[in-house]
């Protein structure tokens, strides 16, 4: 884990920390639900940059006897949780207080409040999010956005980008919501906006569910990582055939690879076993991030089970 990202988390917690009080002392003061909801948005993104931080320190354990490989996938299933909080807390509560609202709506006292309050939340979570769009912007190098998205092996930064993202949306829906009320005089446009903030944080969720789900149940390394261990092991003159590379990612930093080759028939045990150790040698030095590597000596064409 970069120390940058790091810095993205601790950076989002204190904003959302500072911004969940002060829209639950304007939505107490002004009765809005728009504000209400933002709230709730702020405290559940608090609550998951506390389990994110949570996740990256379990997922920093050393290898043990119960868990040889580590354990980094722990990253990957509290990001995974972090979007079920998305959905069931952010999402759930604010459609149902926007419905609430909507069926019996109440005007709304000192605008101002709401709009000095958005207009702090807006600068607050904008450092927020420039901070994570640029550490996401770092890590992602040459590839295009969404696929810089899809690619993504450590979830924290992507994580923390589509909270952001999603809480400037909202602080936007929330202000025409409560502009709209307080102009028109029609209060329902204030139930309407909590409804969409809710509708966006579980389109959020569901995003960001979609893109952990790979990683937590075992994801491959990128193509590139792939496709350079295989000519790691087409550089090799001992080898006939590559069966297969299996690869499969423990953690951000940690990429398990199962390499099934074929030997040419001339070569003595010894010989393979002194192949063995330079091709993991050169394949680790290559791309560190693959700690663990695993040769199999079999015919052309042997595979394993699961693909056969």
């Amino acid at each position: 884990m970069a120390s940058g990202s790091k810095m993205v988390i601790y950076a989002a917690l204190a904003g959302n920390a500072l911004i969940a009080v002060t829209k639950f002392i304007a939505a107490s003061i002004t009765g809005s639900s728009a504000m209400l909801s933002e709230g709730i948005h702020s405290l559940v993104d608090t609550g998951n940059q506390v389990l994110l931080l949570y996740g990256l320190k379990r997922a920093a354990r050393p290898p043990d006897e119960d868990f040889p490989f580590g354990y980094g996938k722990e990253i990957y299933f509290w990001s995974f949780i972090v979007a079920i909080l998305i959905f069931a807390l952010g999402g759930g509560i604010s459609i149902y207080e926007g419905i609430r609202h909507i069926l019996h709506p109440e005007p709304i006292s000192s605008p101002m409040v709401n709009y000095i309050v958005l207009g702090l939340a807006m600068i607050f979570e904008g450092a927020a999010w420039y901070l994570a769009f640029r550490e996401f912007n770092r890590t992602r190098g040459r590839w295009g956005y969404l696929e810089a998205i899809q690619r993504a092996k450590d979830p924290s930064v992507f994580v923390i980008l589509f909270e952001d993202s999603a809480a400037m949306l909202g602080l936007m829906v929330a202000f025409v919501g409560v502009f709209l009320s307080q102009t028109t005089g029609i209060e329902v446009f204030d139930g309407i906006a909590s409804v969409v903030i809710g509708l966006i944080l579980v389109a959020t969720a569901i995003w960001l569910a979609y893109e952990t789900k790979g990683l937590l149940i075992g994801e491959s390394a990128n193509k590139a990582v792939i496709r350079g261990i295989r000519d790691t092991l087409g550089a090799r003159p001992h080898i006939e055939h590559i069966n297969e590379v299996l690869t499969m990612h423990m953690g951000p930093d940690f990429i398990l690879a199962n390499i099934s080759v074929d030997f040419i028939d001339s070569i003595d045990s010894q010989q393979v076993e002194a192949d063995i150790a330079v091709i993991n040698q050169a394949i680790r030095q290559k791309y560190p991030e693959v700690k663990r590597v695993f040769v199999e000596a079999g015919k052309r064409g042997n595979r394993y089970p699961h693909n056969s």
